[in-house]
């Protein structure tokens, strides 16, 4: 047997892998655009399964559309202890996000199998459906199926042409009404750790390579509607006028001042208007709140603020305003025996100890309400991503790679 605290991944092979599935939905500007469900997420899954069968991995795919690959430890019947993510992207994404979870994933497993080292608990490497939420306005549909938080609602869901969920399921064979039957019970994973890009700054700040998440952000999705009067834009003085687009300004410095107060996070990620004419003054202003923090009563109590102070600011004006919860999730804090057990493989293979909050949702966020949940994150240059320039080193990559690698052994060979 090998000794497992030599351990390494191979580098270059899982590089060339990021490289490969970084192809797939790619575009002539160098964009990657994989929605969930569409043609090129489905070529995508073949690679994934093609590159856990490589691996050695016993291959299967969940009701949910989950891809799952194992590798039996001595206990077969034990807990296992899982990793991965997701290979959907957002629109002109880059080629790291989500995708360094599964196929780092992949290539610990490979080489726990290659390098034949003693495990106790089975392994299991997961590729989510959907954790971006891009395509149908609401994510972590797989983790979510797979924690027991299936929605049948979640069917009727519609993309920017009117696809819905339900017939995206059919035209990807698989059966919307039965996705509720991924479930996974809480004996047969014993704990979750994935492994992300940060998509931030502090690592970069902090000149680390792999930092340890000690708690990931909440979040609420808001549609904002205000509605207030379309009319001719040359007879219509401006003291007559109910122009809810102007209001709409008013609102969203509020929600940038709100999200200050409370240490928290809000972005205005969509706005539309009606009927949209050089010469109309819209009628109606429809615009998205992403808002988030890492206290729940925090969260709260920061999106009580901003829909009460959004109301005040559309009566002063004479306008009505609704809004519409499109998503939400709680914060969630990573289990502190994981951190521990990241904390020393980061030391073992010549690491820092980098704590630190993740900023953006993940599959651990479901994947809390099941089982036991870590974090590793990898250095992003610049902070840059859901974008072309979306980048991580191959060394940052090869290390967190090696960080995941330790743990899951450390945790595999766990007798409790």
């Amino acid at each position: 047997m090998t000794n497992s605290g030599l351990a390494q991944i191979n580098g270059q092979r899982l590089m060339a892998s990021i490289e490969q599935l970084g192809q797939i939905g790619i575009d002539v500007n160098g964009g990657v655009t994989r929605l969930s469900l569409s043609n090129e997420e489905l070529i995508a899954r073949q690679f994934i399964i093609r590159q856990m069968e490589d691996a050695g991995l016993h291959v299967r795919q969940d009701e949910a559309g989950n891809l799952i690959g194992r590798l039996e430890g001595e206990a077969s019947d034990a807990g296992a202890i899982a990793t991965g993510s997701h290979i959907d992207t957002v629109i002109q994404a880059g080629i790291f996000d989500g995708a360094l979870g599964v196929l780092g994933g992949i290539e610990a497993l490979r080489t726990i199998r290659e390098q034949e080292i003693k495990h106790f608990r089975p392994l299991e490497v997961i590729c989510f459906t959907d954790e971006e939420g891009v395509r149908f306005g609401a994510g972590y549909f797989g983790s979510r199926a797979m924690t027991g938080q299936w929605n049948e609602s979640w069917l009727e869901l519609t993309d920017s042409e009117g696809t819905t969920l339900k017939e995206a399921m059919e035209y990807a064979t698989l059966d919307p009404y039965g996705a509720a039957f991924a479930s996974r019970s809480r004996e047969s994973i014993k704990a979750y750790v994935e492994l992300h890009i940060e998509q931030g700054r502090v690592l970069e700040e902090q000149d680390a390579p792999v930092g340890i998440a000690t708690a990931i952000y909440g979040h609420s999705w808001l549609e904002v509607t205000v509605r207030g009067r379309a009319d001719h834009a040359g007879t219509t003085p401006m003291k007559l006028r109910q122009d809810p687009l102007t209001a709409a300004a008013a609102q969203l410095l509020a929600i940038e001042q709100i999200a200050v107060e409370h240490g928290g996070v809000a972005t205005i990620g969509t706005l539309r208007m009606a009927p949209g004419a050089i010469n109309v003054i819209p009628g109606e202003i429809v615009f998205t709140v992403d808002m988030r923090h890492e206290a729940a009563e925090k969260l709260h109590s920061m999106q009580l603020a901003i829909t009460t102070e959004l109301t005040a600011i559309a009566q002063q004006r004479g306008l009505s305003v609704s809004f519409r919860t499109i998503d939400s999730a709680q914060p969630v804090r990573s289990s502190p025996s994981i951190v521990d057990a990241i904390a020393e493989s980061c030391k073992e293979v010549g690491l820092p100890g980098t704590y630190m909050v993740c900023g953006a949702g993940h599959d651990a966020v479901a994947m809390n309400d099941l089982t036991e949940m870590g974090l590793i994150l990898v250095r992003s240059r610049d902070g840059i991503s859901h974008h072309p320039l979306e980048w991580s080193s191959p060394e940052d990559c090869e290390a967190g790679a090696n960080v995941l690698l330790q743990t899951l052994i450390k945790l595999a060979n766990e007798l409790n």
